[in-house]
């Protein structure tokens, strides 16, 4: 056995995208410990709720994180919605469901490249972004964004999209198919991927449940914990919506969540389109939150589960607003995960559990 030493791992790295600061504990080529440092950039955004008026906020909450932006201000806004007794109308439910969906599959494509690049697939890592390109094209010529929207207010949604853009958006869709297939095929069933993902930072089903991990990460380890299942907002008229799951529990597996959710998301879409009904896309709010009124809201982030809470005071100013981000309920399944593993394998372990430690520090 060798001597233990400690390795100071971030916040800035060449390969992890992510400010993430770790100190491993090695011997020899081997982890042993992960220890988390978290606080590099902490921001303070949920104090803003005290000088920011709710519907201000909510431009503040989608700035929370680039990637998740959409599903913070949909999160926020249906979390205030509950707090006031606003019902929205089911156009805007669906619209907001489409955003999602798009935002999904924008976030899990991106990762896909990011994670390509983490195993020296270098031409894979392009062809993820080429596609992630024609995503943001869509959110483009429907929100007007490519990475903040700002399509969501509390009482439904700005915009509506007609039914020219929802025939960009079917065919983009369409066409991204055969090329995220071929994608996929080489995740999936190409052995240079595998050597790297195979039977590395497995988690058993059991330790996710005790760990209380979310999204991919858990439902690669048989874990079903996907709100969507619970049918919020538009996601209650799906015809059928089954959680994708794994029970290998490994980087593999991991990707492979991540892979097939993208299908998924892009039939959800079409389901959306092909029943959105006519009507109004926002309905008017007037008042404050009573004094004293709390709610809470969970969203299906790409990440996973995100808890929203709010608290009124009577004034347009909300006394508190408390997000818990998927990557902060990961993160002891992530030390886990490292725990016995080879130190070359660590960039690939964190990059699967996909951590984004600006929506975890706000």
């Amino acid at each position: 056995m060798g001597k233990a030493t400690v390795i100071p791992f971030g916040p800035q790295h060449p390969v992890l995208p992510e400010p993430l600061h770790l100190d491993l504990v090695v011997e020899d080529e081997k982890v042993i410990e992960a220890i988390p440092q978290i606080g590099f950039i902490h921001r303070g955004l949920e104090k803003l709720v005290e000088t920011r008026d709710y519907n201000q906020f909510i431009y503040v909450a989608e700035r929370i994180c680039g990637i998740c932006a959409f599903g913070h201000s949909l999160g926020y806004a249906e979390t205030v919605e509950r707090l006031m007794g606003v019902e929205i109308p089911k156009r805007a439910e669906y619209l907001r469901v489409i955003w999602h969906e798009l935002s999904r599959i924008h976030s899990h494509i991106l990762w896909m490249g990011l994670a390509a690049d983490a195993f020296g697939f270098e031409s894979l890592f392009m062809h993820c972004w080429r596609l992630r390109e024609r995503v943001l094209d869509v959110f483009e010529a429907t929100t007007g964004g490519r990475v903040i929207f700002s399509v969501v207010k509390v009482g439904g949604v700005v915009r509506d999209i007609d039914p020219s853009q929802f025939e960009l958006m079917k065919s983009t869709l369409e066409g991204i198919k055969d090329e995220y297939r071929q994608i996929c095929n080489a995740f999936l069933k190409d052995s240079s991927v595998k050597n790297r993902t195979v039977g590395v930072g497995y988690i058993s089903e059991q330790d996710a449940v005790n760990l209380c991990m979310v999204g991919p990460f858990a439902r690669a380890s048989n874990v079903n914990n996907d709100v969507r299942s619970i049918g919020n907002g538009g996601y209650g008229d799906l015809s059928d919506f089954q959680p994708i799951l794994d029970t290998q529990g490994d980087c593999y597996a991991r990707v492979k969540v991540r892979a097939l959710e993208v299908l998924q998301s892009i039939d959800i879409i079409e389901e959306m389109i092909a029943k959105i009904p006519a009507g109004d896309i926002d309905v008017p709010v007037k008042g404050s939150p009573a004094a004293g009124a709390e709610a809470a809201n969970v969203v299906e982030q790409p990440r996973g589960e995100c808890y929203y809470y709010a608290r009124g005071n009577g004034t347009k100013y909300l006394e508190r607003m408390r997000m818990r981000t998927p990557t902060s309920q990961n993160l002891a399944g992530m030390t886990t995960a490292l725990a016995g593993c080879d130190l070359a394998d660590v960039n690939m372990i964190v990059l699967t559990i996909d951590p984004c430690i600006s929506c975890t520090e706000r």
